[in-house]
């Protein structure tokens, strides 16, 4: 464990270097970095500007905290981070040289991938060294003591290298005889103490030549228990009575008691069964993308083109069937599994699928839950506005939305930590990496040729080599399977074709949603105002329609198939669906008409005139309800029908029946019998029935969740820094004591003068035009040091060119603790 003493001590503000000229502390090395080597590691790390640190001791602190150092080690990549494993086990500091050695081997010559790691290496030490996580010269790296504790073996864990603990930390609780008795067994003169007992061992099994003579004389069984704990775990058990070659290898240190019954493998002895390599196999390039055989880049542009399109129809289709009768939100929040299972029916996809469609319109602000009591989910306003846009703006909507969303679909139907079931559009779905992700599968993709896919498996390798996931148990890291979900939604959303990044894929990544658009508007099919007519009561639309026309082409016919081609079906339901709209039979053969390239077939005219002459002839209202005939044959066959038993029927008058169900379920009824009755009003009058379309209020889309804090800009990193090196200036300027009483300050202290000292003290300074340093409370409480040059005292206020922040502020003298002169050689 990181004690308090040594945290201060590595990342205090003493001033100095070591013997060897390198500096003593992490401060003191981020005070000798340039500017543009502060503003990298702020932009890094970002969590070191929340809030902006007061001065590089702060910062330097704050860098060693273990969210901080958590936090920039997950985002670490794979070389960079076994470079940092390595040095969690090497001495402290550690030469370059070692390190070189612990990450090639003992190979002279770096076979096999030595070249590659030896020329890696020293951009994974610069990457570290710019994060804060290792400072001093290459004659003495150190790793930050809490990267060291986190990646360092400890008892009854490992190191991620699989080495154990050295031989002076696993024989720390040894009794100084059992010590005694292993160094002379392995051949060592005895030692006065076990302090040299354990160095004699430790360099005995850094000794190359020794070591191999001594593993040379092992049983073959005693090498085998070896083997099996070099690459780890290192840790083993043993009986109270170990078999003959588990006891020459005990009686040597070669295995060294941790617990009863509990032996480990030391770290000295593991490095040199594995030639002194810390990593079984070091990692130091990024995996290729070794693309499949491409398509033409024009194939890719038209399938993609075609999906996007679909997409937006099937969006369209999603939010007009939920703008009448959308589906209740949960009370925990979210779509029931039944309203799921409903909706993927109707879209004709899995429920999987329906999930990211419904979750990318919420993303996108079309659609919300309304609000009511019955709270349902519904179309926004923001969805007409949508609806007017042109296609491809459309579409450039919706995948700007898809990229910046942290909602995850995917997890859909899965169990959170609780074992809750996660609904689509409920509270639980939202991952901060996702956005990442997601660009970054398709920055990988666009890396590839044109036209060319990246089979899952590389992809997926490479993104593991860029964030290597922190935990190794079974199953995929949610990074992992945010990419599949990715290369599966773009697919989708027409952003990729054929597994490849389409041409306005590409525009969306790389430039603006108006330029995606414009990328995507050559390729799109343009609306059609016709469709073709066939005898079988059908109408195929060759291709997409426009709006108007497919809006009552809709209403007045069913849906068969989907495709290149649609297939409408013309049926007696259908017809009447759109008579009670209010249309008439005259209207629908003019409409028929005006939109087909073949004649109306005579069968559809004659279902149209049919299903209009028997539309409205029956008339229902409410009494309970009644139904109305001016035919009394017709309320007679009613009647005598034993289907209309449930409706409780009776006969008021000749051409009146009067029921006991509701209007509308005796309207369902009657239909249900083959009649086409009609809905009047008190009035008598015609009822058309077409749905209202429900809107929510207002709603904003759903803000992402981000992953920390966001990513600084240009000037957001130069003021910090200059607002840090104010900061530090002030803390480590140098002070003259007071001529009357000794400086025994402690450093960092706040100067404390009098009221009549102070006023004193900035007025000669105003008149000698020097620099002071002032010791200030804030209105909060927040007690602050600053170096400034006052220009005017007057009033009970001192305006100064303040050092600090690097501007003209005034301050109240009542606020100002104390204030000494600097040293001649400071500002």
């Amino acid at each position: 464990m990181t004690t308090s003493r040594e945290t201060s001590r590595e990342t205090g503000s003493t001033t100095g270097t070591t013997a060897g000229g390198g500096p003593r502390t992490l401060a003191e090395e981020l005070r000798g970095r340039p500017d543009e080597a502060l503003a990298a590691l702020l932009r890094a790390r970002p969590d070191l500007l929340t809030p902006v640190p007061g001065d590089l001791t702060q910062l330097a602190t704050r860098a060693a905290t273990r969210a901080s150092v958590v936090r920039a080690l997950d985002r670490l990549d794979r070389f960079a981070l076994q470079t940092a494993e390595a040095l969690a086990v090497a001495p402290d500091p550690c030469t370059y040289g070692t390190l070189a050695r612990l990450m090639c081997g003992d190979r002279a010559d770096c076979t096999e991938d030595g070249p590659r790691v030896a020329a890696e290496l020293p951009r994974a030490v610069a990457t570290l060294r710019e994060q804060a996580l290792v400072w001093g010269g290459e004659d003495r790296l150190r790793l930050v003591r809490t990267v060291r504790d986190l990646l360092a073996p400890t008892p009854g864990r490992p190191s991620p290298t699989g080495l154990g603990p050295s031989v002076a930390e696993a024989g720390a609780g040894m009794s100084p005889g059992r010590i005694q008795e292993i160094i002379t067994t392995a051949g060592l003169p005895g030692t006065h103490d076990p302090v040299t007992a354990v160095a004699a061992l430790t360099a005995l099994f850094e000794d190359r030549t020794r070591m191999a003579a001594l593993l040379d004389q092992a049983p073959a069984e005693a090498m085998d228990v070896l083997d099996r704990l070099v690459w780890g775990p290192p840790h083993g058990t043993v009986t109270a009575t170990p078999a003959p070659h588990l006891r020459w290898l005990l009686d040597r240190g070669l295995l060294l008691p941790t617990a009863p019954g509990t032996v480990v493998l030391p770290r000295e002895a593991a490095l040199h069964l594995r030639a002194g390599r810390a990593h079984r196999t070091p990692e130091p390039a990024a995996p290729e993308l070794a693309p499949l055989t491409p398509h033409t880049p024009q194939t890719v542009d038209a399938t993609a083109a075609a999906q996007a399109f679909t997409a937006l129809a099937t969006v369209e289709e999603l939010l007009t069937a939920w703008e009448t009768d959308g589906p209740l939100v949960l009370r925990a929040g979210g779509l029931s599994v039944r309203d799921l299972k409903r909706t993927a029916t109707t879209l004709d996809v899995p429920e999987t699928t329906a999930a990211f469609w419904a979750e990318l319109a919420y993303a996108a602000g079309l659609l919300a839950s309304d609000g009511d009591v019955d709270e349902r989910y519904a179309p926004t306003p923001a969805y007409d506005d949508w609806l007017r846009l042109p296609t491809e703006q459309r579409w450039a909507r919706l995948a700007t939305a898809w990229l910046a969303t942290t909602r995850t679909p995917g997890l859909a139907g899965e169990k959170d930590a609780k074992g809750r079931t996660l609904s689509a559009l409920g509270p639980d779905l939202d991952r901060s990496p996702a956005p990442e992700v997601r660009h970054r599968v398709l920055t990988l993709l666009g890396e590839v040729p044109a036209g060319a896919a990246v089979p899952a498996d590389t992809l997926l390798a490479r993104l593991r080599w860029e964030r290597p996931p922190r935990t190794t148990g079974g199953g995929e890291d949610l990074r992992a399977r945010l990419a599949r979900w990715a290369l599966a939604e773009a697919e989708l959303l027409g952003v990729t074709g054929r597994g490849a990044l389409a041409a306005h894929g590409r525009a969306l990544l790389t430039g603006t949603e108006d330029a995606a658009a414009a990328t995507l508007a050559p390729l799109l099919p343009q609306p059609l105002d016709h469709v073709l007519l066939q005898a079988d009561l059908t109408a195929v639309a060759p291709g997409p329609l426009r709006r108007p026309l497919a809006q009552t082409l809709g209403v007045l016919a069913d849906v068969e198939s989907k495709g290149g081609a649609t297939v409408y079906r013309f049926t007696p339901a259908s017809v009447r669906r759109a008579l009670d709209a209010g249309q008439t039979a005259a209207d629908l053969h003019a409409f028929l008409a005006a939109h087909s390239t073949t004649p109306v077939p005579q069968p559809l005219a004659y279902l149209i005139d049919d299903v209009a002459r028997r539309h409205g002839h029956l008339r229902v209202g409410a009494a309970s309800s009644y139904v109305r005939c001016d035919d009394e044959a017709i309320l007679g066959e009613i009647l005598a029908d034993r289907r209309s038993a449930p409706l409780r029927l009776r006969r008021l008058a000749g051409t009146v029946l009067a029921a006991q169900a509701a209007p509308d379920a005796l309207l369902q009824g009657l239909r249900a019998m083959g009649y086409a009755p009609a809905a009047e009003s008190p009035e008598g009058d015609v009822l058309i029935t077409r749905a209202e379309a429900r809107r929510t209020p207002p709603r904003t889309a759903p803000a992402p969740v981000p992953e920390g804090p966001p990513a600084p800009d240009a000037p957001l990193l130069t003021a910090a820094v200059r607002a840090v090196r104010a900061g530090d200036l002030a803390a480590t300027a140098e002070r003259k004591p007071p001529a009357h009483t000794p400086d025994d300050r402690t450093p960092g202290a706040l100067p404390r003068t009098t009221n009549a000292e102070t006023l004193a003290t900035l007025q000669a300074a105003v008149l000698t035009g020097t620099a002071v340093w002032i010791g200030y409370v804030n209105a909060e409480g927040a007690a602050s040091q600053r170096v400034i040059a006052p220009i005017r005292v007057e009033g009970g206020f001192v305006t100064a060119y303040d050092h600090t922040a690097d501007e003209v502020r005034t301050y109240p003298l009542h606020r100002v603790t104390g204030v000494a002169e600097l040293a001649d050689d400071v500002v």
